[in-house]
């Protein structure tokens, strides 16, 4: 019988591992689909178990160099601590050598340069723990990737190190020759830090999952044979009655079978207005019953509710969102083999065309230079030191990048899907029109406050902030759900609500302000002492950054899509204000997800910008998910980039820094191996020797970081 198999991979350290292990796996007989992820450490399998079981699987992970873990999270908060301990002892015993490195520059003639220089075996003492108690990880690495055949830049740094390194330990022994002691220890730090980094940043992936679970209540209030009991929320079963009293989420999808409230679904639509909610309306789980009471009927609970599929998508979403591999793996896979074999071309070909004595020495000699000249240490520091001042100016500027991946791609978005609340708008309704009629408008708006002041409502918060004065207190306050309120102030009877509550009450408004609700707008009635006396609208304001920041989108070649949860109508008026290319209305999350899937489709480079929950799968699905620092929790910990501010022109801005950082990155790039191509065959040759070797590959270093700092004076 075929059987479906999620495993928790440990030990990963880049995408080639899990090809290493997705090839192990696909390598048994009985397994018809293997698929992992390296973003989350985790195996989908499909296999048949009549040919196969669990235990001969994990092995074939163990086989392949890897392990099988149990919770995933404290897996990686493990491996996260054991490189942070690591990085800590590698900095240490690596310090001095920079402080040799900054000596060596400013002052070379100085005594104490002298002797740290020549200090062979103390310079012994302190690389020996971080090339083989540190660096142990990246022999590891580099004796997998070579079994597996897909040679990463593990081998790269195993193979520099440990050729300076040995260098340096036979020139100690012997007691003559220069020493590369603080090259090895130095790259080992710096990758290192790289790989600290990368995995603190896939760590946070899962921290959106288990926020959304905590939305799901963990009890509920059922009414079973006529009796009220709180039971765990698992317990539910289909068919249930359940009751929410105010201000309770709901812990199941249904059907209102009496009652009458407001419910915020934010969660869903990403909109702060409160949906009305009465007999035969679908209520969703996770989203928060108003003032009023709802009697639901059970019919959608545990995995079959719209949040556990909305947990779902995101799982989905950030499983199959593998990162980019680097550019310098990529080239390692060619670097590493022709390095090794012009190293072992010079040594064979020194000691046949090199006569007497010193042949051998010669030999090892010039494949020494070669590998030294190789040793990746511009090329490890290509890209670190870009990544850290790009990000560092991002921070400064409102743009916080959680991860290198994310900057990366950044540079190449060509689409970016927009959420309207709280993203393209504030997120927060305002009083955007006022209109009195038969008293002054500092009265009207009031009494209007007066009475709004005891609602939560967010229309009613709206209406009270609308005047910063104190407010006279208003007594008898009804809430009438569903049409507004009412209440005495100052011995008036004050009505504040929809035109049905008017109708209902008959009081005559000639008025309607059709024009206010085009523009998506909400119209309120106002009547003191049964006369007509204001009618206002309330609307969820554009940010004023907006329309800005898309103008200068367009001009980066960028097109802008809105999608939003909100009805088209409202979705289309906030479109035109700003310059929205394309408005896409009244979608939920995953309808947002099939959009961003759509597009990436399509060949496009999708970035998504949003800041509610329900952002949260779109915003894991897309290329690069910007989240509004303004926003939930959820949306951030679900982006790979936040927006401080909260406006859309610090995207702007992180489009500008990725793409000038990515400039960067290449340059180095460039000039990395333009130092190892024309090194490698002056090395071979004999013109090179290890001294010279090491200080080129040293002004490579630092021509590398000189260029990364420019960074900072780079004008966006």
């Amino acid at each position: 019988m075929t059987q479906n198999l999620t495993l928790q991979i440990g030990g990963m350290t880049c995408v080639r591992c899990s090809g290493a292990v997705e090839h192990a796996l696909r390598s048994l007989d009985g397994v018809e689909k293997a698929e992992v992820s390296y973003a989350v450490g985790r195996a989908e399998i499909t296999y048949d178990d009549a040919k196969v079981d669990r235990k001969r699987l994990e092995k074939a992970v163990k086989s392949a160099g890897y392990k099988v873990v149990e919770d995933k999270n404290a897996a990686r908060r493990r491996e996260l601590r054991e490189l942070r301990i690591l990085f800590i002892v590698s900095a240490i015993f690596s310090a001095p050598f920079l402080v040799l490195m900054v000596l060596m520059f400013a002052a070379p003639d100085a005594a104490v340069t002298h002797w740290m220089h020549n200090a062979g075996w103390v310079q012994l003492a302190l690389a020996t723990p971080v090339q083989f108690v540190v660096g142990w990880r990246f022999y590891k690495g580099a004796v997998l990737s070579m079994l597996n055949r897909s040679p990463s830049m593990d081998v790269l740094v195993a193979l520099g190190t440990s050729a300076a390194y040995g260098y340096s330990l036979y020139n100690v022994i012997v007691g003559s020759g220069h020493y590369y002691f603080e090259s090895a220890a130095i790259i080992i730090t710096l990758v290192l830090l790289g790989k600290m980094l990368e995995t603190g940043a896939r760590g946070k992936t899962s921290a959106a999952i288990e926020m959304l679970m905590n939305l799901q209540p963990k009890t509920a209030t059922v009414l079973r044979e006529g009796t009220e009991m709180v039971i765990p929320a698992a317990e539910i079963v289909q068919g249930d009655t359940i009751l929410v009293h105010p201000g309770e989420s709901l812990s199941v999808d249904g059907e209102v079978v009496a009652g009458r409230s407001a419910v915020d679904e934010s969660m869903l639509t990403g909109e702060s207005m409160p949906v009305d909610k009465q007999l035969g309306d679908k209520v969703f789980g996770g989203t928060v019953n108003g003032t009023g009471s709802l009697t639901v009927r059970a019919d959608g609970i545990g995995k079959d509710t719209v949040l556990s599929g909305i947990i779902r998508l995101v799982e989905e979403a950030q499983s199959s969102k593998a990162p980019i591999q680097k550019l310098a793996d990529k080239v390692s896979a060619i670097f590493v083999p022709a390095v090794i074999g012009a190293a072992l071309l010079t040594f064979v070909l020194t000691l046949v065309f090199m006569q007497g004595a010193e042949a051998m020495t010669g030999a090892i000699s010039r494949a020494v230079a070669v590998l030294v000249i190789a040793c990746p240490c511009s090329l490890g520091l290509a890209t670190p030191t870009a990544l850290m001042v790009g990000t560092g100016r991002a921070a400064t500027m409102g743009v916080l990048i959680k991860s290198a991946d994310a900057l990366e791609t950044a540079c190449r978005i060509d689409r970016v899907l927009l959420d309207k609340t709280g993203t393209v708008t504030m997120g927060r309704p305002a009083v955007t029109d006022f209109l009195p009629m038969g008293m002054q408008r500092e009265e009207a708006l009031r009494l209007a406050a007066a009475v709004e002041q005891l609602s939560e409502h967010p229309v009613a918060r709206a209406v009270t902030e609308s005047y910063d004065q104190p407010l006279p207190s208003a007594e008898n306050f009804v809430s009438l759900t569903g049409r507004g309120v009412s209440a005495e102030v100052e011995g008036k009877t004050v009505l504040l609500g929809s035109r049905r509550l008017m109708e209902e009450q008959q009081i005559p408004f000639a008025d309607d302000r059709q024009s206010w609700e085009d523009e998506g707008k909400t119209v309120l009635y106002m009547a003191v002492a049964g006369q007509p006396a204001a009618v206002l609208a309330v609307a969820d304001p554009v940010r004023d950054t907006s329309a800005k920041a898309l103008r200068e989108l367009h001009e980066l070649g960028i097109r802008t899509v809105m999608v939003t949860g909100d009805n088209r109508r409202t979705a289309e008026a906030v479109g035109r204000a700003v310059g929205i290319d394309e408005v896409v209305a009244e979608v939920l999350p995953d309808g947002k997800v099939e959009l961003v899937e759509k597009y990436k489709q399509d060949g496009k480079i999708v970035a998504m910008a949003g800041d509610g929950i329900n952002d949260a799968p779109a915003l894991a699905a897309a290329d690069v998910g910007f989240a509004m620092g303004t926003g939930t929790d959820i949306a951030m910990e679900s982006g790979d980039v936040v927006l401080v501010g909260g406006g859309l022109t610090a995207l702007v801005t992180a489009v500008k820094i990725s793409r000038a950082t990515m400039r960067k990155i290449r340059q180095n790039l460039f000039w990395a191996f333009f130092y190892n191509c024309i090194g490698i065959p002056v090395a071979a040759f004999g013109l090179l020797s290890p001294v010279i070797a090491g200080a080129a590959m040293a002004f490579s270093s630092v021509s590398v970081v000189t260029n990364s700092i420019l960074l900072k004076r780079t004008k966006l």
